[in-house]
């Protein structure tokens, strides 16, 4: 009888009754897709790169270092000299070290001049190991190896050639264009900055140089393959390393040597604490826009409270029946809470479908035009926290109409009907 009333009640206003259930939908769509997208970005951040124990580079923020070394942003202050880094990689704490060149670019993607120790030891995810989707390593020394986005929007295949530019605009006109890059080798999709850069030897990127100085080509000197391979192409400098330990007990001694390191000035970092520092820095905007989606879902709850209240003036005859028939106040007051709780829960369920449904087709888009890999969408603890708060707020603003039925009298009700 009670639900039988409540759902009649609801058809007899069933415009009003769904323009504030779409309202609830967005709103509630809205909160919920913010609070999944922080937490997913916030994980795939912190598993943008693992494994890689200390970053070490020229004296520098730990930020600046990170952002450049592994999301491929800013520039780095000074370089490293290659005597530094086999100095390093020489110490007997250390297991692995993977050098890093930047500085090159192509078509707005960032060029990496590493070793083949990048592609064994670099760990991202769970430890996950970087893996090829088709080729190889490079191993010749115009081998270029590309992530899974470059291949995917520049539209590249393997033994495709390419040009690299100088500098890291989007678009630069001092090309390396006196040899070109064959791809050899495309990387599996990692979700994360490695997708969207281009790996090549140290010691082609040492020889794409040799003719330039200061920023500028030289011209008439052009160096042929053949000529190249008869040249020690050991590099002089290199942008970073990355550095793995034989005991993670040993990472804060490494860290202060290599900080103190007697050679040139130097900066080591440990991944985890900048990327916690780096999230931290932006927390003013994730609560900006948690804040934005709490306000959004409170004008959606605030303008169903008055669609409920504004309609108590056309119910007061429906009102003066049924406490005429019988009908305790409480039983109107519950009445009002009902309406205002199916129509909320209405709209949970169908912003949870839709925000399930715009997830599943959203994700490849956001791993390749941004490297953020967000998971299907799943009602998790602090999910569930999140819908009772909505549910509560729809009924603690509900008890505006619900308590203004409650009081309405019954003689001021026939009255107001006759």
């Amino acid at each position: 009888m009670f639900f039988k009333v409540v759902w009649h009640s609801l058809l007899s206003r069933k415009y009003a009754v769904l323009l504030s259930l779409i309202s609830v939908t967005i709103s509630t769509f809205v909160l919920l897709g913010v609070e999944h997208i922080r937490h997913e970005a916030k994980a795939s951040f912190s598993k943008t790169v693992s494994g890689v124990d200390l970053i070490a580079g020229a004296r520098t923020g730990q930020l600046n270092l990170l952002l450049y070394t592994v999301f491929h942003m800013g520039n780095a202050t000074n370089n490293i000299a290659w005597a530094s880094f086999l100095d390093l990689a020489a110490d007997p704490k250390v297991a692995w070290a993977i050098p890093i060149s930047l500085g090159d670019s192509h078509r707005g993607y960032r060029v990496t001049g590493t070793t083949q120790d990048y592609f064994k030891h670099f760990r991202f995810g769970q430890d996950a190991a970087l893996q090829f989707r088709a080729g190889r390593p490079f191993e010749q020394l115009f081998d270029v190896v590309i992530g899974a986005d470059v291949a995917a929007k520049l539209g590249y295949r393997l033994n495709d050639e390419i040009i690299l530019a100088h500098g890291l605009g989007q678009t630069s006109f001092s090309l390396h264009d006196d040899n070109a890059f064959r791809v050899v080798g495309i990387l599996q999709p990692t979700g994360t900055p490695v997708d969207q850069a281009l790996y090549i030897s140290l010691q082609g990127m040492e020889a794409i140089h040799l003719n330039w100085r200061d920023g500028v080509k030289l011209p008439g000197r052009r160096m042929t393959a053949q000529m190249l391979e008869e040249l020690d192409l050991t590099p002089k400098s290199i942008t970073a390393l990355m550095v793995g330990l034989k005991s993670k007990v040993t990472i804060f001694a490494v860290q202060r040597q290599i900080n103190n390191y007697s050679g040139e000035p130097l900066t080591a970092i440990l991944p985890g604490i900048a990327l916690a520092e780096l999230w931290q820095m932006m927390g003013v905007m994730e609560n900006t826009l948690r804040l934005i989606s709490v306000l959004v879902l409170f004008s959606s709850l605030l303008g169903l409270s008055t669609m409920l209240l504004s309609s108590l003036r056309e119910r007061r005859r429906e009102i003066a029946v049924m406490r005429a028939i019988g009908a305790h106040p409480f039983f109107v007051f519950w009445i009002i809470q009902a309406e205002a709780l199916l129509i909320t829960v209405t709209g949970i369920m169908a912003a949870v479908v839709a925000l399930v449904v715009s997830i599943l087709f959203a994700q490849k888009y956001l791993t390749e035009n941004y490297g953020v890999f967000i998971d299907s969408f799943v009602l998790s603890s602090e999910m569930v926290h999140v819908l009772g708060i909505i549910l509560a707020g729809a009924l603690m603003l509900g008890l505006i109409p619900a308590l203004s039925a409650y009081r309405m009298s019954l003689h001021h009700s026939l009255a107001a009907g006759s």
